[in-house]
Parts: C-alpha cells; sequence; structure tokens
C-alpha cells in the first residue's frame, strides 16, 4: 500500500501519467478480488467499509425496482439476525420508502428455512437478503440453498459475507448470490475498505450521486491504496485459510467444551458445528454481558457482547432474542473470536480466568 500513499499519489480517475499509474494498480486490485470469488474484475465495486456495501446493495436495487415498477411498493425479504449494515437499512426502506418488509424466523440456532424464504417470495419482491455468517453467533446461514430458490423466481439475492473469506471459500456461482458484500479488514486487510460484487445484469441504481467512478455505481474518488491492500489481503486469506480453519476449528471446540464444562448455567450460542471455524459465542444465566466483558478486559482478554446498556436499563441482543432465548439468558450473551495469531497458551488462558470472571460478576448481580 505504501506507494500509493505518496510516490504513485494520482487520481485513478484522471488521465495525466500519474492518475493513469494509480488507475492501473485499481484495475489490478479489482481483478485479484474478483478472482478470489469468482467473479469477473467489472462486477468488483470497491466501497468504504461493508457497511456501505451492504447499503449501496439493498438502495441500489430496491431503487432500480421502484424505477422500473412505478407505482409498486415493492417486497424486501431478509432476517432478524442481520448485520445492523443490512437491518437498519432494510427497515428505513420500510419505513421511509414504503417498500413492504418480510423479516423470516429463525431457529434456535439463528437459522434460516430455506422453505421459508421460497414461502415469502412474491410476485413484487425486489430483493432478499441473507448473511452468510453471522457476526454475533457464527451460524452459517444456507446460501446457496436460498440462493438457488432465488434464481428460479428470478428475484435478486444478497448475502453479507463480511465475517467468511479469512476462514471459509466464497465462490459467488456457488453461492449463488446476485450480490455480496466483504469489509477488507475482516480478511486482514486495512480498514476503511469495502467490496460489493454486483453480478452483470443485476438491476442497480447507484445510491448516492456524484461522478462516474466504479463504473457510474459508486461515485467518489477510490482510495487506491486501500483497494491495492485489499488485493494483496484476499490473497494472502486464500493462501492461509484452508490451514487456518482447521487449526481454529481444533482450537474453537476445546475453548467451546472448556467452557461448557467449568462455567454453570452457561449455554451455547449458535449452531454448534455449521458456525464459522473461528467462532465461539454463550449465553451465561443472571450475567450481565458488559460487565462480564469489563471484568476480562481488566484481565488482558478481549470479547464482544451483544447487549446494550441504554439509560441504565440493559437490553438483551435482537439476535439472541429472534432465537427465543429467554432475557434472562440473552442479557449474558458472550462472543469470543480466535485469529490466525491466537495460541493453545491463549485458549488455556481463557479458560482459567473465564470461570472467575463469570463467578464475580454473576455474585454481584445477585447481591442487587
Amino acid at each position: 500500500m505504501q506507494p500509493y500513499w505518496s510516490d504513485v499519489f494520482g487520481n485513478a480517475s484522471s488521465l495525466h501519467s500519474f492518475g493513469r499509474d494509480a488507475a492501473a494498480a485499481l484495475d489490478d486490485a479489482h481483478t485479484v478480488v474478483g478472482c478470489a470469488i469468482g467473479a469477473r474484475a467489472s462486477e468488483i465495486v470497491f466501497t468504504g467499509c461493508g457497511t456501505e456495501a451492504d447499503n449501496l446493495a439493498l438502495r441500489g436495487v430496491a431503487f432500480a425496482a421502484r424505477r422500473a415498477n412505478g407505482s409498486s411498493p415493492g417486497h424486501i425479504i431478509t432476517t432478524p439476525v442481520e448485520h445492523h449494515a443490512v437491518e437498519a437499512t432494510a427497515h428505513q426502506l420500510h419505513t421511509q420508502f414504503g417498500f413492504d418488509l418480510t423479516l423470516l424466523q429463525v431457529d434456535g440456532c439463528g437459522r434460516v428455512d430455506p422453505d421459508d424464504v421460497r414461502r415469502a417470495i412474491r410476485r413484487d419482491t425486489v430483493i432478499v437478503s441473507v448473511m452468510l455468517a453471522n457476526n454475533e453467533i457464527g451460524t452459517l446461514q444456507p446460501v446457496r440453498e436460498i440462493g438457488a430458490i432465488c434464481r428460479e423466481r428470478g428475484v435478486p439475492f444478497h448475502t453479507d459475507a463480511v465475517q467468511a473469506p479469512a476462514y471459509l471459500p466464497v465462490h459467488v456461482d456457488e453461492l449463488n448470490v446476485d450480490l455480496l458484500a466483504l469489509s477488507a479488514h475482516k480478511f486482514y486487510g486495512p480498514k476503511g475498505v469495502g467490496v460489493l460484487y454486483i453480478r452483470e445484469g443485476t438491476p442497480y441504481m447507484p445510491a448516492i450521486t456524484g461522478g462516474g467512478h466504479e463504473r457510474g455505481r459508486r461515485p467518489g474518488t477510490v482510495n487506491v491504496a486501500g483497494a491495492v491492500g485489499a488485493a494483496a489481503a484476499i490473497k494472502y486469506s486464500a493462501r492461509e485459510r484452508d490451514a487456518q480453519a482447521a487449526r481454529l476449528t481444533r482450537l474453537r471446540d476445546r475453548l467451546i467444551q472448556g467452557v461448557l464444562a467449568s462455567v454453570p448455567d452457561v449455554r451455547l450460542s449458535g449452531h454448534p458445528t455449521d458456525r464459522l471455524p473461528n467462532h465461539a459465542s454463550f449465553v451465561f444465566n443472571h450475567v450481565d454481558g458488559e460487565s462480564l466483558l469489563m471484568a476480562l478486559d481488566v484481565e488482558g482478554i478481549a470479547v464482544s457482547t451483544g447487549s446494550a446498556c441504554t439509560s441504565g436499563n440493559p437490553e438483551p441482543s435482537p439476535v439472541l432474542v429472534a432465537m427465543g432465548i429467554p432475557r434472562e439468558w440473552a442479557l449474558g450473551g458472550l462472543r469470543i473470536t480466535l485469529g490466525y495469531h491466537t495460541t493453545e497458551e491463549e485458549i488455556d488462558a481463557v479458560l482459567d480466568v473465564l470461570p472467575r470472571c463469570v463467578a464475580r460478576v454473576r455474585a454481584a448481580s445477585l447481591e442487587f
């Protein structure tokens, strides 16, 4: 990336030699990212992040359908366990722009039944969006089957695949997707760079306006250094992925088994096997997730929780609620993710520290 911060600093849309040098690097980045996911270079759009990619996908297809269909309100299908980038966009399209919205039910593992997608599709359905891998519980969705149903019915299908490329193969034809969102920092690239795949022929209207950058699909001067970094990172993750996925699955399973064996009143959240190789998530009864997060942070262990405290009123994760997990358990949601550099010793440290932190937080909550 370094030369594109200084020596090759031209605008890739400029016709002078400095711009052409930047454009050549950007073209290479389109090609590399496209090859990595089985797409053409012309189908790759660089964005500012995965959230922007998700937004552009839903809005772009929905607005294109509205333009084509005139007064028809249009219908969107998604799930209650999506990342906020999809969930909030779908709800805004519903509340502010009048699109009908169907939220599919999920089972106790957070998975969608493809037959529910088939039943939900209507003549006016403009897009279906189901994420590939859940960021909070790690569950993998049956995206390939859902995509086949959408293709059979002629409905554009989008998936948020942000969590996947470092740990799972992502191929747009095998997944039967028309639009797919990625974020470079999730596969060891730079922050502030996203990728949107748009299959050729998919109806799409740019949700932001301006110049003709990225073939008119995402106006704005392109972050060439970021695109170069994203391309380098996706090549790196493709080389490392299979070996790391196997190694991390072993570490993940040891972590899960250790937590379930050493902490009372704990459940695994998400699917027990159809989950990201690097992802372990739990719910603890009568434990405040944010308090547990802070207790672990003091011990040098960084985790996440899906609950949030608003005005002193703790609220459970909507993902866990959608799965039917009772409130007293859902408030104690915890996500522990592993990475390429996670070691056996770090798993040992978590298994040593976590039971004591849970006991301390639980005791403090029961005092109140």
